[in-house]
């Protein structure tokens, strides 16, 4: 006789020792995934490493890096492997999270979770491939700015570096849209508001991403405050649309 699951506890009857308890497997399943998504990055390092050097081989024309010590070879391959791994295993993580908090929501509120979530990842993508379009652009800026008595020869970890931060910023400034449009839902911002402040928006905007580009150079900053412009403006007609 085939056995049926029994049915999850509501969050109500649950006890703290029972959310604690699913809490665990929600986190061993998401370091399980974390873990075996750095072994497939640990081994697939070269290809991984041979795309994130593709704007420093446009720009330098030429694709070789420089190391002064002897295992920095061996920590370029783990950072590499273990920020691979966050984006390989991050549908797993936002699953298991949805999992987790959806018992615990109304009807209504799960209807508006699942097109947020997916706005969100999809927007975080879009704000990551930005960036890697401008980087040639801000490699050319500041290869060019200390004169040209300066050559580039580029440390692998320092690049990287510059590189994860640019996709950091510009991932995390593109969910900008679903932060204001949340505001709008629960009542906070209305789009007459928005509409209001909209001069004094576009000047923040600019300051915004002038302030937290990392690279500093105009065509990375307008590639941040542009598409952000856009999206307040967006949010502004998809809270009218709401309010109808």
């Amino acid at each position: 006789m085939r056995l049926r699951k029994a049915p999850r506890p509501s969050p109500a009857a649950m006890t703290l020792g029972e959310h604690l308890g699913e809490l665990r497997r929600r986190v061993i399943i998401v370091l399980g995934a974390v873990l075996a998504a750095g072994i497939v990055a640990f081994v697939a390092y070269p290809q991984i490493l041979h795309v994130l050097q593709t704007p420093y081989c446009e720009v330098t024309r030429r694709c070789q890096f420089y190391v002064t010590g002897p295992l920095d070879g061996l920590s370029l391959r783990v950072k590499v492997a273990g920020y691979s791994a966050i984006v390989l295993a991050s549908p797993v993580v936002l699953w298991q999270l949805w999992r987790f908090v959806t018992p615990g929501l109304e009807a209504n509120e799960k209807r508006y979770a699942v097109p947020f979530v997916a706005c969100s990842i999809a927007l975080f993508g879009a704000g990551a491939s930005v960036a890697f379009l401008v980087f040639p652009h801000a490699l050319k800026f500041l290869g060019s700015v200390g004169g040209p008595s300066l050559h580039q020869i580029y440390s692998p970890n320092s690049y990287l570096g510059l590189v994860l931060a640019l996709v950091t910023v510009f991932g995390v400034t593109f969910e900008f849209p679903v932060l204001l449009v949340s505001l709008e839902l629960a009542g906070v911002l209305s789009p007459h508001t928005l509409a209001h402040w909209r001069r004094w928006a576009l000047v923040g905007i600019v300051i915004l991403a002038a302030v937290i580009t990392p690279s500093g150079d105009p065509v990375s900053m307008l590639g941040l405050a542009v598409p952000l412009y856009l999206f307040y403006e967006t949010s502004i007609v998809i809270g009218r649309l709401i309010r109808r």
